[in-house]
């Protein structure tokens, strides 16, 4: 049996573990990312626009429509390099700290300053109260969470369209805020490439978030009702995930080409964070599951 690599520290382990196995990475079921598992199929999509790979990137006129989309003006929103980009911008400009721990790695962990909060909460997937206030929210899973592009709150909101549309590699993230063109200032030029911005009005044409998160919201259910029947307490919330606390069972089942989220990162040894998957991911789940060792109880 191969050796199996250590986890990130933020999930995404597939190429690592497919390498280690020696075995193709699209046979790889990766559910430590979380994404949209009802996605379109973007790779056919970008077929029809690699002649943008030829031009330079203009992000005007596609961030007015991502603008509209998600229902703010074109002045308070900027497109972005990933998510990753957008919390890098804004916490550069304006820095901020987490108001608790655990909370997403990458948000910056100042003594002071502006409070950041994700919403839906990365990794507990609870939604924010209406009581909850934050200054800067990331809401890269809330449109899966909730079926609308934001909470349309006060303060600064960086965003994800990589879990909504389930393109990781495309790097497409926004901030809005009354002042965005303060975050630019720390923006490298073209940070967003051309192929993404091509294929982007395309995706947000066949956008449709309501559906998305009820599909999200029945396969959570399917995926929390499996993982009990194995014999785990299941934590399921608002998010495209569950936890489950269940040391080692990211080891046991990369084996079989399944790869789920080690949460030691999140200072939480012995739980594992599992993306929500579509009902062949499910199935594949459960034959893992089954191959690794793991007793589903009778009755």
């Amino acid at each position: 049996m191969a050796d199996i690599p250590p986890a990130g520290r933020h999930g995404g382990d597939g190429p690592r573990i497919a390498r280690a196995l020696g075995i193709d990475l699209r046979t790889i079921l990766d559910l430590s990312q979380s994404p949209n598992p009802f996605a379109p199929d973007v790779v056919s999509m970008l077929a029809g626009h690699l002649d943008s790979v030829r031009r330079y990137p203009e992000t005007a006129d596609v961030a007015r429509e991502l603008a509209d989309a998600i229902g703010v003006e074109a002045e308070r929103l900027i497109l972005t390099n990933g998510g990753s980009e957008a919390i890098s911008l804004a916490a550069r400009e304006i820095g901020g700290r987490v108001r608790s721990e655990p909370e997403f790695g990458l948000h910056p962990r100042n003594l002071a300053g502006p409070i950041w909060r994700s919403d839906p909460h990365n990794p507990s997937g609870h939604l924010a109260g209406a009581e909850e206030s934050a200054d800067v929210w990331d809401e890269a899973f809330y449109p899966l969470a909730t079926g609308r592009w934001t909470a349309g709150r006060s303060g600064v909101v960086v965003g994800s369209l990589t879990k909504v549309f389930a393109s990781p590699g495309l790097r497409l993230g926004y901030i809005i805020s009354d002042e965005v063109e303060r975050f630019t200032r720390h923006q490298p030029q073209w940070s967003v490439n051309s192929l993404a911005l091509s294929v982007l009005p395309e995706l947000l044409d066949l956008a449709d978030l309501p559906a998305w998160s009820e599909a999200v919201a029945t396969a959570r259910k399917e995926l929390s009702e499996l993982l009990s029947r194995f014999g785990f307490a299941v934590e399921a919330a608002d998010a495209p995930w569950v936890l489950v606390h269940a040391p080692g069972l990211r080891e046991r089942l990369a084996p079989y080409g399944v790869v789920v989220r080690d949460c030691s990162s999140f200072g939480m040894p012995g739980y594992t964070r599992v993306g929500v998957p579509d009902s062949d991911g499910l199935a594949r789940l459960e034959s893992a599951m089954l191959l690794s060792g793991v007793e589903a109880k009778s009755g």
